[in-house]
């Protein structure tokens, strides 16, 4: 269903991706590290939801959508380092900055920060080029949002 989409991505030099396929690409990032802990959880399932109607201005069918495509996406993506590669190649800084934080909020989601989630998560923003200390301040923002 995707090969042409992933094949593009991952070429050796991607384009700039169409904002449709860059919101597809990035919310395939939330589906991952939600479901890298082997469990996937409502509660991290209605986060991403709300983040992608936040982040793309969806109401609730249209974000359950995108979130039934980026899980069909994340399917088939190839492993963690290709795709988020492409993707750093592909996608603005500020906005793999933001895609670290509402990561973070997945992650913080279910109450729980598991180790596999945080190893995955930390992979992520290095490969996608986002430094230690927009990682971290993305993290400490997740951490309000949710307590706020």
């Amino acid at each position: 269903m995707f090969a042409d989409f992933l094949s593009r991505l991952i070429q050796p030099d991607p384009q700039r991706l169409p904002d449709t396929d860059a919101r597809l690409a990035l919310s395939a990032l939330l589906v991952r590290i939600a479901r890298s802990d082997g469990e996937y959880a409502h509660e991290e399932v209605d986060r991403i939801e709300r983040i992608l109607a936040t982040r793309y201005g969806l109401d609730a069918p249209g974000a359950r959508a995108l979130r039934r495509q980026a899980e069909a996406l994340e399917d088939e993506a190839p492993d963690t380092v290709r795709f988020t590669r492409a993707i750093k190649d592909a996608v603005p800084y500020e906005d793999r900055e933001a895609v670290i934080e509402a990561l973070w909020e997945v992650v913080l989601a279910d109450g729980i920060r598991d180790e596999e989630e945080d190893s995955l998560l930390r992979l992520v923003a290095n490969l996608l080029g986002v430094n230690d200390r927009d990682s971290a301040l993305a993290r400490h923002r997740a951490e309000a949002k949710r307590k706020g």
